[in-house]
């Protein structure tokens, strides 16, 4: 039986999601992306703790992977046009506090991990998940 944490996300079914967590993320929700079948890494398991946004999105855009953050900076779509990457998902969570960032992705995980992200920017808040592509009329 798996361990009870593995339950908090759903396994995928699909295609996984090539994932790059940021730092400011907490370090469970990689954890729970791998036991749920995705190919997540973070910025601090790759030894990038600390990098210039520029320098993680970079390495993001290398390894194909979709960057998951807190960091409004990563969200700028003037300073990181999401066509020129593999998808950006920005995450509003009302507090900062570890366990309620925690707690706020994972209830958002569900809808969000059947989205296509690719060359989109979606901003995750508690209400709902805006598409920067959608907004723009875009496929």
């Amino acid at each position: 039986m798996p361990p009870p944490w593995s339950r908090r996300i759903p396994r995928q079914t699909g295609r996984p999601m090539r994932i790059k967590l940021d730092e400011n993320l907490p370090a469970e929700l990689l954890t729970e992306l791998r036991a749920a079948g995705h190919d997540a890494e973070s910025v601090f398991s790759e030894g990038l703790t600390g990098a210039a946004d520029g320098t993680v999105m970079q390495a993001a855009q290398r390894e194909g992977r979709a960057v998951f953050t807190l960091d409004k900076g990563i969200g700028n779509s003037d300073r990181y046009p999401p066509e020129d990457y593999c998808g950006i998902v920005l995450f509003r969570c009302p507090t900062r506090e570890r366990g309620a960032v925690l707690n706020f992705i994972r209830r958002q995980l569900k809808d969000l991990l059947t989205r296509e992200v690719t060359g989109d920017l979606l901003v995750v808040s508690s209400a709902r998940i805006r598409s920067r592509r959608e907004s723009r009329g875009g496929n």
